[in-house]
Order: structure tokens, then sequence, then C-alpha cells
């Protein structure tokens, strides 16, 4: 059997007990270290789980090698976040499908979600868009086709954990700059979304660039069309 099971996006402590159960139960345990980074070591989650776990890199995923092992042995994926919050992951389920593999899944908290508490509406998010390392126009496009709808857009910023290069709030802010977004468009900077020490800024996009965000993974978000609810909500974020 495969199991996928979501992490979660704290620490070893947000694994739920039914998670637990299934990897003390499991012969291999993989987590995957290419979408997200956990506020916790993996030496933290083999203390608490009592299996050694090995890392999974996005070839080795994408390789299927994980579907042929589970063909023969109880094999557990952890993926930081929720299951299918990557479409790698989405791919790996179909295949096990294709292949007959009997396919477990245990969901847990996604920044999908999460971002709720920046006080704006889940409902009233459009398309999500990830700013890279490399140049493209990808992210304003998306931005602009949320806008028109007066919906909210976030942002993902990419990260490289194995090369320990993070995309910065500030990076971020000048990218969008550089694009032609104004220097004065108010956004959130959010980090550790989903920890107890997360941090949200609510600023124009000038002065983001200039605050200490401290440890990754981040993501940036500017809003939509705001509910008089959802701008209370944000003044607690703010700064002048």
């Amino acid at each position: 059997m495969l199991y996928l099971i979501g992490v979660g996006l704290c620490n070893e402590k947000s694994l739920t007990i039914e998670a637990l159960d299934a990897i003390k139960n499991c012969d291999e345990v993989f987590l995957e270290n290419y979408t997200s980074i956990l506020q916790c070591s993996k030496e933290a989650l083999e203390k608490i789980t009592g299996k050694r776990i090995m890392l999974a890199n996005r070839k080795l995923v994408e390789s299927h090698e994980l579907i042929k092992k589970a063909k023969e042995k109880n094999i557990a994926l952890l993926i930081i976040g929720d299951v299918f919050s990557a479409t790698t992951h989405i791919t790996l389920f179909l295949e096990a499908k294709k292949q007959n593999v009997e396919i477990r899944v245990m969901h847990n908290a996604s920044i999908l979600t999460a971002i709720g508490i920046t006080g704006l509406e889940l409902y009233k998010f459009g398309r999500t868009a990830s700013i890279p390392f490399h140049e493209t126009d990808y992210p304003i496009e998306v931005l602009k086709q949320n806008q028109q709808f007066g919906l909210h857009t976030l942002f993902l910023l990419d990260l490289d954990p194995g090369n320990n290069r993070f995309l910065t709030i500030a990076e971020a802010c000048d990218y969008l700059i550089k694009k032609g977004i104004l220097p004065k468009t108010k956004a959130l900077g959010c980090a550790r979304i989903g920890c107890f020490d997360h941090k949200i800024v609510y600023a124009e996009l000038d002065k983001l660039r200039s605050v200490d965000f401290g440890k990754p993974p981040y993501c940036l978000v500017i809003p939509g069309k705001l509910h008089f609810v959802e701008e209370e909500m944000l003044s607690y974020y703010e700064i002048k």
C-alpha cells in the first residue's frame, strides 16, 4: 500500500494521530523535500514516528519508484502541507491507480486554507501563482486576471531547500514592481503560516521590502476588493 500523508505546515507535532498510526505500520517512510519546508528537522520526525525517514527529491517522486515499492511493501510519503497542494502528488496518485496499487490519503493543513489567518475570505481568492527564481511574466498575468474580478491573489515564493535557497518577500516585491505593479500597491507579506511564530505584515510593496520576516517559507498576498470585515482584520497587520 502507498500512503500519501500530509504533514501540515509547522513541525512534527502537526502530524495527526491517524497519520502516526499509519506511519508506524509502514516498512519504509519518505519525506518529500522540494515543495516546502517544515520548522523541524528530519530527526524530530523520526523521533515522534519511531521510523527512519529518507528524503525524497522531485526526481525520486516523479520516477514512480515509490509505487513500485508499494506493490510489495507498505510505503509512506510524507508531504509538507496537504497531500494535493502540489500537482506532482496528483500525478503520483493517478499513476498508483493505473498500476492498481492500493493507496490511502491522509489530509492536513495547507497554505491554501491557512492563509485565512490574514482575514481575507477564502472564497474570494482567485488563481494562485508561484513567483519563481527564473524570469517569467506568468504571475503578473494571474494577478491581472484576478484583479479583473476583484479577487485576492496568493503568490507562493520559490524555494530550493536542498541548496538552502529561498525567494524572499523583498525579492518578490522587487519582481512585482519591476513588472509594472505600482510600489504603493498594498500587499501582505507572510512567513511561516501555520506556525505559532508566524509573521504577517500589511503594507505597500516598497515598505514590505525593508521588513525582516525571519525564517522561510514565505508567501505574498495582494488583496482584491475588500469587505469591511476584511479591512478591519487587515488593520491589525498594517504598518504605516
